[in-house]
């Protein structure tokens, strides 16, 4: 068995990560305008600069091959404020990038909002803690639908909603610096699966010929060991870290191990009249994953957790994040020695992790599956002669890709993969530096150097393997 037929082949950005024009045509500030970026990384100002390069860039998609381009909106280019008045510059914008995706018969997979709340959101309801934001999404939705419905197909309701909360005991995205109670996480998260259910059912009204689904970030918790308790551990694990944010949409319902971790933290969540309703009702057609690597689970006994430590420290560190998959009362995460390493780098990276998590979503859900995100971020060199050598991403690509059409073949219902990135573009916590696309952008980390930049691009030696993959549908890996 070989991919399906007509099969999704293509790659993701997002927009605060890659559109740059922060400023332009009436756009309004993000929370992500304003985060102070990491010591010597850049700021999201310009980023990769598609907004003055988007015609470039989905030609160069185009000539890769691609039948699909996951972006995202920016909230703020289409609603300043994050209500009131409709910037037509933004919807302008947004109809131009995808009349030229559809000139070449990329199909956009759009997501409505990945992380990048209107500052003036922020600064008026503080943030997904407050239900106002439930109207205030669903209002924006409703400017999305009414102006997009004829050239979008494909809506993502919510990028990695999952890793705001699961990492979120401390604000990483918007760069608050604040300390999250469990109460006030969950509650977010409840708060943004009810908004989220909503906009499934208003897509549904309103674009009757549409899909849509969410778009966690979702792994499959492996046992660290043969030990029952830590068989357990990955169960509950995938339940808290996972399968809340689906159940939730797919079944409306918490899985019962979650709301026995609720009790142990004495997190109490606002569940009001009609929430677990409109959970009920939602019905989303696929789900869009990001998947970078599976973890593996080690049983944890309760205690209270104190996080006291990562006040201040560098979100960068693998110590920071590991300190936060600590869940006491369920496990914690740990070194798999059983995964291989990258024959040209040397990093440690899971091939495995999309078979295997696709394969339990099938089970699971019973929906059409889309890759919403994967790859292998490296400081990539730009040489003298135009060229990237990144022998390394191409060989991650080519084991993962050889394991997830092992996995459709053992049942996982996958229609699409859309790697992270397209090309390259500005990181959460790395800036620049950190580069995942298949094509170079040549601007370093300084701003004031990239605000007048060309940011000149160039295929990177991946760009062509992928387009040998596309074009034999996945066959032609070597």
């Amino acid at each position: 068995m070989s991919f399906p037929e007509n099969f999704l082949w293509g790659a993701s950005s997002s927009s605060a990560q890659i559109e740059g024009g922060f400023d332009k045509d009436g756009r309004g500030l993000s929370i992500w305008d304003v985060k102070k970026p990491n010591p010597g990384t850049c700021s999201f100002h310009y980023a990769s600069d598609f907004y003055s390069h988007y015609k470039e860039d989905i030609a160069m998609m185009a000539e890769m091959g691609f039948k699909a381009y996951r972006m995202s909106l920016s909230w703020s280019r289409i609603l300043p404020t994050g209500e009131g008045e409709v910037n037509p510059k933004g919807i302008e914008f947004y109809k131009n990038v995808f009349a030229e995706c559809h000139k070449y018969g990329i199909e956009p997979i759009v997501t409505i909002f990945h992380f990048d709340l209107p500052l003036d959101l922020q600064n008026k309801y503080g943030g997904w803690g407050n239900r106002k934001m439930i109207d205030a999404y669903l209002n924006y939705c409703k400017v999305v639908f009414e102006n997009f419905k004829d050239d979008v197909k494909y809506w993502l309701t919510y990028n990695e909603q999952n890793m705001l909360i699961f990492f979120g005991a401390f604000d990483m995205i918007g760069g608050s610096g604040k300390f999250n109670t469990g109460t006030e996480l969950y509650n977010q998260a409840h708060i943004q699966l009810v908004a989220q259910a909503k906009a499934i059912i208003m897509c549904h009204e309103m674009c009757p010929d549409a899909l849509i689904g969410p778009a966690p970030n979702i792994t499959t918790s492996y046992p660290a060991t043969a030990n029952p308790e830590d068989y357990i551990a990955a169960l509950n694990m995938d339940d808290l870290r996972n399968n809340f944010y689906l159940d939730s949409l797919i079944f409306g319902r918490y899985p019962a191990s979650v709301w026995k971790y609720f009790e142990q933290n004495n997190i109490v969540i606002d569940v009001q009249e009609g929430d677990f309703e409109v959970m009920k009702a939602c019905k989303p057609d696929y789900i869009g994953f990001n998947c970078y690597g599976n973890d593996t689970t080690e049983y944890l006994e309760y205690y209270e957790l104190d996080l006291s430590d990562l006040k201040d420290a560098d979100n960068r560190d693998i110590s920071y994040l590991m300190k936060l998959m600590d869940k006491p009362g369920v496990g914690k995460a740990v070194k798999n020695p059983f995964l291989p390493k990258n024959s040209v780098d040397g990093n440690t990276y899971d091939p495995y992790c999309i078979r295997i998590t696709a394969r339990r979503l099938t089970d699971r859900y019973n929906l059409p599956l889309i890759i919403t995100e994967n790859g292998y971020g490296r400081p990539d060199t730009l040489e003298e002669d135009g060229k990237v050598h990144d022998q390394y991403r191409i060989e991650h690509l080519r084991e993962t890709i050889k394991h997830m059409k092992f996995g459709i073949e053992e049942g996982a219902n996958i229609i699409g993969y859309c790697p992270w990135s397209a090309l390259d573009l500005v990181s959460t916590r790395e800036g620049i530096n950190k580069r995942y696309g298949f094509i170079y952008v040549d601007r370093n980390d300084d701003d004031e150097v990239a605000k007048n930049s060309p940011m000149n691009r160039y295929p990177k030696d991946s760009y062509y393997w992928y387009k040998e993959v596309i074009a034999s549908n996945g066959e032609k890996l070597d």
